[in-house]
């Protein structure tokens, strides 16, 4: 309790005690104050900001006062603190959004990403999928067609400037008669780094030596079915040996380095043509002929009549075959002679070429190289193949057909067959002819 001063002292007394420690008898009467109700204490307070408050005034402790114990319900005592009022809440005011910040990032939608993403991941999937059965169906192909790997090279990839010349062979195939005789025999010449393109054709009644300086004689298309059933050089009977003595003779012929060969029989190169939805070809001379009515001279089933008529047609496979082949023609004779049908090939080979550039041909490819596959031969590998089709350039390309109007002339052989032969004997003229047409 502290005391105040002039407040009496229910046990201590201010009064100095006598000599003898006894109180004195008599105390001397003390002059009497004036009553001064209690009024209890009131802090001052007052109300600051929320960070800020005034602590209350608090009096100071007298001298001489003590501090003792406070009795139970004392009024007289003071409080140790004081406990400001409550600061009253804040008035009702109406709630505004607060405006939004132009800045700020928009709020993404997660859950149409985690779907996008979804289905982005599930397209990738199917895709290589797919690409990987491309792959391995490209590379099945390829180990079919040709001893060369696959994704190999001959050819350096079909790059830098020099020729590169390929010599494709089309023939009947099994069960016809004559069945690896070449019908066809077609140069394709191209310069890589600038894509140009010659198509040259090489009549296979050409009077030569097969096999290559051996003093025998036939017609020029004897030399790939020769190689085929008796060997060439260091390749043993079949389509490598065919297409090496064919390739050779073709080179003596027109002086062209010709090292690479392709070949296909007939019934391939008509299936290719359905899966690929036919071919487009604006036939230049209207035409009839007598043409066998089964694929095989040998048996000489009967003949039928065909009917081609000039301008813009589609053919399909079969069609494609006769335009190409039609040889006993009886209103056109010009169209019945074996530079007609050389030039006939060209276009042919020219329509395929661009319809495979056709999106719309493209899912007939897969069954195509089924097609093909048991009727395509090659020495190289189908990669060289695939640049050097994509490479060639016949829509601008350079055609030359050696004929009896240029560098030839009709001839007949010792045993009676119709043959030709180079004007003059002079060998050199047929080289000289075609180096003066190759497009450069």
């Amino acid at each position: 309790m502290i005391n105040l001063p002039n407040e009496p002292d229910d046990w201590a007394s201010t009064e100095p005690m006598p000599p003898n420690g006894r109180q004195a008898q008599s105390p001397q009467p003390q002059p009497q104050q004036s009553y001064q109700p209690y009024q209890p204490y009131q802090p001052q307070t007052m109300r600051t900001a929320p960070a800020q408050r005034v602590s209350p005034q608090v009096t100071p402790r007298l001298p001489g006062a003590r501090i003792t114990q406070p009795l139970p319900n004392d009024a007289r005592t003071r409080p140790m603190a004081v406990i400001s009022p409550a600061t009253p809440a804040a008035p009702n005011v109406p709630y505004t959004p607060a405006a939004p910040n132009r800045y700020a990032r928009p709020q993404r939608r997660r859950g149409w990403w985690r779907v996008v993403g979804m289905g982005l991941l599930i397209i990738l999937v199917i895709t290589l999928i797919a690409g990987g059965l491309l792959v391995k169906r490209y590379y099945d192909f390829g180990v079919a067609i040709s001893p060369q790997a696959p994704f190999s090279s001959q050819t350096n990839y079909v790059s830098g400037s020099g020729r590169i010349n390929i010599v494709l062979f089309g023939y009947g195939g099994a069960g016809h008669g004559g069945a690896y005789l070449t019908d066809s025999i077609l140069i394709l010449s191209l310069i890589p780094s600038d894509h140009a393109t010659t198509l040259i054709s090489v009549p296979r009644d050409l009077w030569v030596q097969v096999p290559p300086n051996s003093g025998q004689y036939h017609k020029l298309n004897v030399a790939f079915s020769d190689g085929f059933y008796n060997g060439y050089g260091k390749y043993p009977a079949g389509f490598q040996a065919a297409g090496a003595e064919g390739a050779e003779k073709v080179s003596e012929i027109t002086g062209l380095t010709v090292n690479y060969w392709v070949s296909v029989d007939f019934k391939s190169f008509r299936d290719l043509v359905n899966d690929i939805g036919g071919i487009d070809i604006n036939v230049p001379v209207g035409f009839s002929a007598t043409y066998p009515r089964a694929d095989d001279w040998q048996d000489a089933p009967g003949y039928m009549t065909i009917t081609f008529k000039a301008g813009e047609q589609h053919m399909d496979g079969e069609r494609a075959i006769e335009y190409a082949r039609a040889r006993y023609v009886y209103d056109v004779p010009s169209e019945g002679t074996d530079f007609a049908r050389s030039r006939r090939q060209q276009l042919i080979v020219e329509a395929i070429m661009q319809r495979l550039h056709n999106p719309a041909a493209w899912p007939g490819l897969a069954q195509g190289t089924n097609d093909l596959q048991s009727g395509i031969h090659s020495n190289l590998s189908i990669t060289d193949l695939t640049l050097f089709a994509n490479k060639m350039d016949l829509a601008h390309a350079a055609h030359v057909g050696l004929t009896n109007d240029n560098v030839l002339v009709d001839s007949v052989s010792s045993d009676g067959q119709d043959i030709l032969l180079p004007a003059n004997g002079d060998w050199n003229a047929i080289k000289q002819y075609i180096a003066s047409n190759l497009k450069q």
